[in-house]
């Protein structure tokens, strides 16, 4: 990991760009598989399940009796932190819910909005190197708490043809309607245009790699909605000499852990805690079970030493992180400046490892800088929204000749005379 001390301002942007990935071939291959399962459908799915999965499925749709299966193969403590991790999100997320009131916003012109939910929605739920179940309760509990009528939800089955136990029975536990054992670009194609067995959802969520995330992007444009455009996962930390070295490691670690791709960022205006970071992320790393990823990921991740807040504040939202955790002594001070965020986590004792689980934040966010623009995902992801709007005689008599001017200057006549016959 690097330690770059006061760098100039006219290398900043060098300082927090990504990992770039190779993207050569991406999109040829994806577009390819696509439109094979376009037209071909479940026939093309089983195929490239063949293919990437390694294994030969007879059937796609996930059983009763491996429901079954999978239930009586997560242990009880396991089930119990779920069940926690659930109630949790399913607090938070409820809360969203809002009611907007009618607005007369002139005489006899009554304008009101409806949020109506997403009727189809479809989850895609990676496992390759890590069974994401927590992203199951993510994305399914606020889809049902919305009341989309119909959750669909693909992970990739291993060479067994089973999906893991745990995605299994969060899905279930979350109200998941049908599950398919699809992984990859093949699921993402299934959904998107539905199969024989597969249903064609509306939007789209969930995360993946390169090639899935290339995937929802393609069909984003013009068959199906998707939560975001999303990226590896990455957290910046922002330290001060109140920090505990051995915190700030760790909080690195549980990002530079989940892939070669990942980034991980330290801002501090403390040449001491920075080089007293180093030997923590050393030996915490030696015992971790994903060395490998995590250091990997780590060379091309930093520590960097700026002068003072103000500029770790103008660098901060600079990278737009997708995962912030502030470790500072007044860390509600300097989140008050921050503008750009996936989510944030405050003080020494909020590890983002919380909001990934259990505190009920959700932690489908987005990444690579998107967060300059895009929201995590939440309630309102899961909802649409209808408006509507009455008027009275007497209020197009009022609102009448505003219509009727600025339709006339726009040169649609027929939008006049809309108007105009209803004055008469």
């Amino acid at each position: 990991m690097q330690l770059i001390k006061y760098p100039p301002r006219d290398v900043w942007k060098d300082l927090i760009r990504r990992p770039a990935l190779d993207d050569t071939r991406l999109s040829g291959v994806v577009s390819e598989i696509l439109d094979d399962i376009r037209q071909r459908g479940d026939e093309a799915v089983r195929t490239y399940e063949a293919k990437f999965d390694h294994v030969e499925l007879e059937s796609l749709l996930l059983s009763d009796a491996e429901k079954k299966e999978a239930n009586s193969l997560v242990s009880k403590e396991l089930k119990q932190a779920i069940l926690s991790a659930k109630a949790n999100i399913e607090k938070f997320h409820s809360a969203q819910k809002q009611d907007l009131p009618k607005i007369e916003t002139s005489p006899g012109v009554v304008c009101w909005q409806k949020a109506l939910p997403v009727e189809k929605v479809g989850l895609y739920i990676p496992c390759g190197t890590a069974p994401l179940f927590s992203t199951v309760l993510m994305l399914a509990v606020p889809a049902k708490i919305a009341g989309c009528k119909e959750i669909v939800l693909c992970s990739p089955p291993g060479r067994d043809g089973k999906i893991h136990p745990a995605i299994i029975f969060a899905a279930e536990t979350a109200g998941v309607d049908k599950i398919f054992k699809i992984g990859g670009v093949q699921a993402i194609g299934a959904m998107a245009y539905g199969t024989e067995s597969v249903p064609k959802v509306y939007k789209i969520f969930g995360p993946g790699n390169q090639y899935v995330t290339a995937a929802k992007q393609m069909v984003g444009l013009k068959e199906v909605a998707i939560d975001m455009p999303a990226g590896p996962s990455e957290v910046e930390v922002i330290a001060d000499e109140t920090a505990y070295p051995a915190f700030i490691a760790s909080d690195l670690l549980s990002q530079a852990e989940h892939g070669v791709d990942s980034q991980v960022i330290l801002l501090t205006t403390s040449e001491e805690l920075a080089e007293s970071v180093l030997p923590e992320i050393k030996a915490q790393l030696d015992i971790l079970p994903r060395k490998e990823q995590a250091e990997k990921s780590l060379a091309h991740s930093r520590i960097i030493v700026l002068r003072t807040r103000e500029e770790i504040v103008e660098l901060t939202n600079a990278y737009a992180p997708e995962h912030l955790i502030i470790e500072t002594k007044d860390y509600r001070e300097i989140a008050g400046r921050i503008t750009n965020a996936g989510s944030v986590f405050l003080g020494h004792y909020t590890p983002e490892s919380a909001g990934d689980y259990a505190s009920g934040t959700n932690h489908t966010l987005p990444t690579n800088g998107y967060a300059r623009m895009y929201s995590g995902v939440n309630l309102d992801s899961f909802m649409k929204k209808i408006t509507f709007q009455e008027i009275s005689k007497e209020g197009i008599r009022n609102l009448g000749p505003t219509i009727q001017v600025l339709a006339e200057n726009e040169q649609l006549i027929a939008h006049r005379n809309a108007v105009s016959f209803r004055m008469k």
